[in-house]
């Protein structure tokens, strides 16, 4: 497969889709709760509601058909087979953008939004704001293939997205991404700028300069929400930054291990109060989950952070750039302290809705965002 892009279609065995109702059906519950809230986790209730759905109604062949109108690919890049959407706008002049996921994320989320990135017009919009559209699967993710060795981090995605977009043609391109996706984007900026037209990212990672004591309101609650995090919602980080591998036991065997493993996060991390499901609706939570559950990628997911917590790259960002803070993100820093770390800021922006998963949970305001940001680079 070297160097050759070839066209992928999503075509699960029928003995998977058994294998899963098999398990569903047998699944063993744990007892429920103690509190009557999320702070341990997962209510019984609410996951045996989406298991009843999930077992009884939800319909992966209709899915399934629904995620193969994108045109998907896969190439082979440093030995690894990279799979990805890749939609060409019908514009000439569009800016290619590379679009990167996260944890516990997959190109899932971009369901709204590549058809209004690359055909603008179609939705709307205006032809000078168009992108050709790519969206990979991380190492590991979805329908990319499994590293089977160590070095698989930031610094070899960027320089794999890299060559990605150089197969596909293109020269000159931006670069999105929010979660594993925002650091995958920023080191490309830092590492490969001399493509970049620009980057945009929904997740800053910045914090205040040492000594620092003239916080603002907005910055101090930005701190709060930091040691929230760090005191109660960042349990999964620990375990997939050091047992990777003993957390997958689990996963791999369990549908709804896996399913709850994920639905906590996006309780958690996303704009919706306490329903997720209502909030985005059962069958993109489960497809996304599909993405985890049916390539069996639980380990090989949870192993990015493994390989890159032990050597985060701290390279200046010099491209322009431009971010946009949800609401409901998990860090909220404030302009000033991400200037320090992307000192051409041409855009920020700050949505009235939307968290952690932005495109998926708010894609029309997602998408104003980004065009917004690339007017200021293209």
């Amino acid at each position: 497969m070297a160097e050759k892009i070839e066209p992928f279609r999503i075509e699960v065995p029928d003995a998977d889709l058994d294998d899963l109702h098999h398990r569903l059906r047998h699944t063993r519950w744990p007892d429920a709760e103690t509190v009557k809230d999320w702070s341990q986790g997962v209510p019984l209730a609410y996951a045996k509601e989406l298991w009843r759905y999930w077992l009884e109604d939800y319909d992966w062949r209709a899915r399934e058909e629904l995620h193969n109108a994108w045109p998907q690919f896969r190439t082979e890049i440093d030995g690894l087979a990279i799979h990805f959407v890749h939609a060409r706008s019908p514009e000439a002049a569009a800016l290619p953008l590379v679009i990167t996921h996260g944890w516990p994320g997959s190109v899932v989320e971009f369901d709204q939004v590549i058809g209004p990135l690359s055909d603008p017009v179609a939705y709307g919009g205006d032809a000078a704001d168009a992108f050709h559209v790519v969206c990979p699967s991380l190492p590991g993710y979805g329908w990319s293939a499994k590293p089977t060795a160590t070095g698989w981090g930031l610094e070899r995605i960027a320089a794999a997205w890299g060559t990605l977009m150089a197969r596909l043609g293109y020269g000159r391109y931006g670069a999105q991404g929010g979660d594993w996706g925002s650091m995958v984007t920023s080191v490309m900026g830092a590492n490969h700028p001399e493509h970049l037209v620009g980057i945009h990212l929904n997740m800053a990672v910045a914090g205040p300069q040492e000594g620092q004591s003239d916080f603002t309101e907005e910055e101090l609650a930005s701190l709060a929400t930091m040691g929230r995090y760090q005191e109660s919602l960042s349990g999964y980080s620990k375990q997939q930054s050091t047992q990777p591998q003993t957390l997958g036991y689990g996963l791999a065997d369990s549908p709804v291990g896996q399913c709850t493993w994920i639905l906590d996060r996006f309780q958690a991390w996303g704009d919706c109060g306490d329903d997720p499901v209502g909030a985005f609706g059962a069958d993109r939570i489960l497809d996304n989950v599909m993405f985890y559950w049916l390539p069996g990628n639980a380990t090989s997911s949870a192993r990015l952070y493994w390989e890159s917590f032990r050597s985060v790259p701290r390279a200046a960002v010099r491209v322009p750039a431009g971010v946009s803070v949800f609401p409901k993100e998990i860090f909220r820093p404030s302009r000033r302290w991400v200037e320090r770390t992307l000192p051409d800021l041409r855009h920020w922006g700050e949505p009235p809705r939307g968290g952690h998963f932005a495109a998926f949970e708010q894609p029309e305001l997602f998408v104003e965002e980004v065009r917004a940001a690339f007017r200021t680079m293209r």
